[in-house]
């Protein structure tokens, strides 16, 4: 019986990934890399920091690898204008409470943008728990942070459903052994099927969504 859902924060509850990536693209050109959006997407989306930095930048210093971690985080901050949440998920959120599910974000951001976004998107007080990875010390695609969402939570993995857009998302909730569903927002949909989602979907309207997540409380 389903009993939790648990969230991804970029590029699920919102689609920060163009910025992200527009900032990405600005700094690692100062270092003479000229990325797209097909790398960005397939070696920085949803990974932490210092593995993008270690694995791109390896000249920096831990301090500067540090430095330039945080100066890019804080232009994100500094950028965001507004920041709408993707179609249905208040919807979605809404229908969780009348059905008495518990509710967690579950993501790789680190700790001030996380509480930066929920603030933007006014979710900060609708979650029963924000896991963060730099809090608890490992990250996505580990299934560490999701695994903590369910001790915390007191549930088995077969008692939550997971939303996931980015390969290191996917590859942390399967590997918790939740059913995981893909968004769209930043990936194709059959790489999303391949790393493992049940199901894919643009957003949280779609009517296939909907049919599924019945079939999941009866």
């Amino acid at each position: 019986m389903l009993k939790a859902i648990l969230y991804d924060l970029d590029g699920t509850l919102a689609n920060t990934d163009p910025l992200h990536y527009q900032i990405w693209y600005d700094l690692l050109k100062e270092f003479g890399l000229e990325i797209d959006e097909t790398f960005y997407k397939n070696r920085l989306s949803g990974r932490l920091n210092p593995a993008i930095i270690e694995d791109l930048l390896p000249q920096l210093s831990p301090q500067e690898a540090e430095e330039f971690a945080e100066h890019k985080e804080a232009l994100f901050r500094q950028r965001v204008t507004t920041l709408p949440a993707t179609p249905g998920l208040h919807l979605l959120m809404a229908w969780a409470v009348e059905q008495g599910l518990k509710q967690a974000v579950v993501t790789n951001a680190p700790s001030q943008n996380a509480w930066f976004m929920l603030d933007a998107l006014h979710l900060r007080d609708c979650f029963d728990r924000v896991i963060i990875a730099q809090d608890i010390g490992i990250g996505k695609p580990d299934p560490a942070p999701y695994q903590w969402a369910l001790k915390d939570f007191g549930i088995t993995a077969t008692e939550a459903i997971a939303f996931e857009d980015s390969p290191s998302g996917m590859r942390s909730a399967v590997a918790a052994g939740i059913a995981t569903v893909g968004i769209t927002t930043t990936q194709e949909p059959s790489l999303l099927h391949n790393l493992g989602a049940m199901l894919t979907i643009e957003d949280f309207t779609q009517s296939a969504l909907w049919t599924w997540l019945e079939e999941r409380v009866r």
